[in-house]
């Protein structure tokens, strides 16, 4: 796996001064800002434990992620993530979807008699 023509292993060698360089504008923008307290201290958890709970859905996923299983928050709960190689560069939010998928059943029982209709073909 190469992220824009890096190893993984030359990834995490980088600084994250050099790593903005490679990615998109809008990462580049938050590393050269530089970490918050609070994003510092989930990459700290991650180094010494290899999971961590975190609510911090704008944390762009790095190179030292790579390997970690992350619970995020997702608005109801807490939503089990790892973090894969292909994952670098995009938000940890991503992954947790927040929203349920709709599936749709059979009519409810105020339903007329041509919505109750199923076509043949």
């Amino acid at each position: 796996m190469t992220y824009r023509g890096y190893e993984l292993e030359e990834l995490k060698e980088m600084s994250h001064e050099d790593l903005a360089e490679i990615m998109n504008s809008r990462a580049r923008r938050k590393l050269e800002r530089g970490l918050r307290d609070q994003e510092k201290k989930l990459l700290n958890d991650i180094e010494e434990k290899g999971e961590a709970k975190t609510h911090l859905r704008g944390m762009i996923v790095l190179p030292e992620m790579v390997g970690a299983t992350l619970e995020v928050y997702n608005g109801q709960g807490f939503q089990p993530v790892t973090i894969k190689e292909e994952m670098i560069g995009h938000y940890i939010g991503e992954f947790a979807k927040t929203r349920k998928e709709v599936s749709h059943s059979a009519p409810g029982l105020g339903a007329t008699r041509s919505s109750k209709h199923v076509p043949l073909k």
